[in-house]
Parts: C-alpha cells; structure tokens; sequence
C-alpha cells in the first residue's frame, strides 16, 4: 500500500473515536499490551513524562517537549488525536512521523495475523513508540488521550506523571462526579514515580 492507501485503512477500517465515537473506545489494557509484545516492546527503549488531565495537558505536553529540545538529548512527543508524533532532532525542529514509517507500520500489522482488533488509537500509540525506538530516542513526553487508568498509553512505567486540571469531560466513560473522574485520571500515577499535579 502507498501512504494513502494506508491513512485510507486506517480512517476506515479501524475503529476511530472521532468517526464512530463511543464505539470506537476500548477501555483496558490487554490489546494494547498484546500490541506492544507484537512489536518487541519498543515503548521499554526509552524513558517517558507521562502528562494526564483535563484542561492543558497538550500545553504542558508542548512546553515539556519544548524544554526537553533545548537539552542534549533526542526526545519525542505524542499528543492526542493520534498519530501526532513528533521526533526533535534539532531545537525547534519538529520532524512528524515521515510516510514511509506510517506505511511499514501498518503493513507489519496486517502481515501479523494479529487476533485482536485495535482501536486507532491503540494502533498509532504503538507506532508511535515504535518509531521512537527506532530513532533512538531517549525521552519522550506521551500525552494521556482520554482518563488515564484504562487509556492505551499507560503501558508505559515514566520518570514522571503529571496531572493537569481536572474537570468534567468524557463523563460517559469517567464518571458523573469530579471524583471519580479524577480517580480515573489519577490512574497513571506509579508506584516510586515523582507526580506533579495542576491546581486550578
């Protein structure tokens, strides 16, 4: 397949939230982490800042990834909607996930036979990491795409969790309190992990 053949399968034959909504919402860990076992477990090839919440967490993702340009390291981001994954090489040099990775990719995936049926998001966090390990980077600040606890980038164990404001969003899958929306939220804190949390 060519690059748009490939968006094509993507957009179409994978269950995508901002298509089909609710049905494309996958809560739980299992296919993602059978996802990441498919592919070798690239998201163990580099150290993370895992950044949750409600209201700003792309502007902390950014501004984390920003300071991290102005270092001596190679670092990613990967912010919500998926396949926004970017690799610095230089400072304030964003490179996107180049076409040809998108293609091999996803052509590795529908060679594998693989039983389960990822969602989009699940599919392009996997890509994302796994173009990360190959680029070698050595960190790379992941954003949460929806809660926390039951969301497909909390296979990753960061150096540091962060947890923006919270308010009500996505009360269909979160709960109808702050609460038990914060409580979802709250589930990207590890154990041994520094976490620093927005106060509104």
């Amino acid at each position: 397949m060519n690059y748009k053949e490939t968006i094509e399968f993507l957009f179409t034959q994978v269950p995508m939230f901002q298509r089909i909504g609710a049905g494309a919402y996958k809560p739980g860990l299992d296919t993602t982490r059978a996802l990441d076992n498919l592919f070798g477990n690239p998201h163990r090839a580099f150290r993370t800042i895992h950044v949750g919440g409600t209201n700003g967490k792309g502007s902390v993702s950014h501004t984390l990834a920003a300071i991290l340009q102005h270092s001596a390291k190679r670092e990613g981001l990967y912010t919500s909607p998926p396949m926004n994954a970017k690799l610095t090489r230089l400072p304030l040099q964003p490179q996107m996930l180049p076409h040809n990775e998108v293609v091999n990719f996803v052509e590795r995936y529908r060679k594998s036979g693989f039983y389960a049926s990822p969602s989009f998001f699940e599919l392009s966090t996997i890509m994302a990491f796994e173009y990360f390990r190959k680029c070698s980077v050595d960190i790379a600040v992941i954003e949460v795409g929806l809660g926390g606890r039951l969301d497909c980038t909390n296979i990753i164990t960061p150096i540091l969790s962060v947890i923006t404001n919270i308010s009500f969003d996505h009360t269909q899958f979160l709960g109808n309190t702050l609460p038990e929306i914060a409580a979802e939220k709250a589930g990207i804190i590890k154990n041994g992990v520094p976490v620093v949390i927005g106060e509104a």
